[in-house]
């Protein structure tokens, strides 16, 4: 079982709200102060729990429930498990390719003033991006299938939107009778996946002003005007003249396993984890964050206001999805056109059908074994005895966080 950390997002959330002055309440949006609400309730008796109890030992182990809100670190673990046990049916057999998309931080503000048309445009942007170049019998000319994950964080917490892609290097033909797979070593041409990238979000930008879903307040007030909004988009087109809309592609990963493994880096992942916090008191935060220049571990030093303010950037608006499928993996068609990437690669069903019964049974060993034996002797199963109700809310705590 890994160990558990020794500080939580949670309690640095506790410690700010218990030492701001008497009277004063944190500048936090609403949905913010629910998730604020969710993730120090996370796992308490505020949210009520049950009584587990060993057929073998009589060991009696008490949990509470959890929050499961898709900005706590608490409950990413067993819902990631869960997701890639799902997922296991859709990897195939061929090498995969980790694209990534990130827009410049010039449009960071705007992104923040208006989460759901941004991120939103930059998920679908991505998407059209791959599936168009792919499409190009220049390149590949076939249909890909691949999901996309939005990240707005960088490793220090500050505002950094951009969408993970996971692709196999390859696709469907146009007749779904063939599997057309990319050069060894090689997916797609970054710079033209940059350009097009670049043109369809800023075309999708101009759109959304265009139609008034665009919110322009403080610093961004002065781009109210058409002209000025024009203006901005055409420098930020000349920048990109001189430097190109950062894409990322890594080199192609081979066998399923390792398409697993980076599931598990991006899926559910959120702006940080309980492991990385190194040591938190009353006045401050220090975390642990990987330095992608040096490539070294290093350590930042933030206050508990700075550091719960960079984690709430974060939160998504309401119904935003932040996982989507796409091509020959969206929903709609999924299970016959995977059938249709199998037979392409020659690869038996029976093989199909053999491969999911052991992965499934690869995702429950890595479950924690906690979850399902008994601590105490370590072999007899755990079994709900009784259930255990929320108490009346804390009246106080919640003018403090909800208020």
């Amino acid at each position: 079982m890994a160990e558990r950390p020794r500080h939580e997002v949670a309690e640095i959330f506790e410690r700010h709200l218990n030492t701001r002055p008497t009277g004063t309440q944190p500048a936090w949006s609403w949905e913010q102060r629910k998730v604020v609400d969710r993730i120090t309730a996370c796992r308490t008796a505020r949210l009520g729990g049950h009584v587990d109890a060993c057929d073998a030992c009589g060991h009696r182990r008490v949990s509470y429930n959890s929050c499961r809100n898709r900005h706590c670190p608490k409950c990413q673990g067993s819902a990631q498990a869960a997701w890639l046990e799902a997922r296991q049916a859709d990897v195939l057999p061929v090498p995969y390719a980790h694209v990534v998309f990130t827009i410049p931080q010039l449009l960071a503000p705007l992104a923040l003033q208006n989460p759901t048309v941004v991120y939103d445009l930059l998920l679908r942007t991505s998407a059209r991006t791959l599936q168009e170049i792919a499409q190009n019998p220049k390149h590949l000319g076939a249909r890909l299938g691949f999901f996309a994950i939005l990240h707005t964080w960088g490793q220090t917490l500050v505002h950094h939107p951009h969408v993970h892609c996971v692709v196999p290097a390859g696709g469907l033909s146009e007749d779904r009778r063939t599997w057309r797979a990319c050069r060894p070593g090689f997916f797609l041409p970054v710079r033209v996946l940059s350009r097009l990238f670049r043109g369809k979000f800023l075309a999708g930008l101009h759109e959304a002003f265009r139609e008034g879903r665009l919110e322009l307040h403080g610093s961004l007030s002065r781009y109210r005007d058409s002209t000025a909004f024009q203006g901005l988009l055409q420098g930020l087109l000349q920048e990109s003249v001189r430097t190109e809309w950062v894409v990322y592609a890594k080199p192609p990963c081979d066998g399923p396993e390792r398409v697993l493994e980076y599931l598990s880096r991006y899926t559910h992942r959120i702006a940080i984890s309980n492991h990385r916090l190194l040591h938190v008191d009353d006045e401050a935060v220090t975390l642990r964050y990987k330095d992608y220049r040096s490539r070294r571990s290093r350590s930042l030093t933030l206050t508990l206001a700075e550091f719960c303010r960079r984690f709430l950037l974060h939160v998504l608006p309401k119904g935003l999805v932040r996982i989507r499928y796409y091509g020959f993996l969206a929903n709609g068609g999924r299970a016959r056109l995977l059938a249709c990437c199998r037979v392409a690669l020659g690869q038996p069903v029976d093989t199909q059908v053999e491969r999911a019964s052991e992965d499934g049974e690869l995702f429950l060993a890595l479950l924690p074994l906690g979850l399902r034996l008994c601590p105490h002797c370590g072999h007899g199963p755990l079994r709900c005895v009784e259930v255990l109700g929320r108490p009346p809310p804390a009246h106080h705590r919640s003018r403090r966080v909800a208020a």
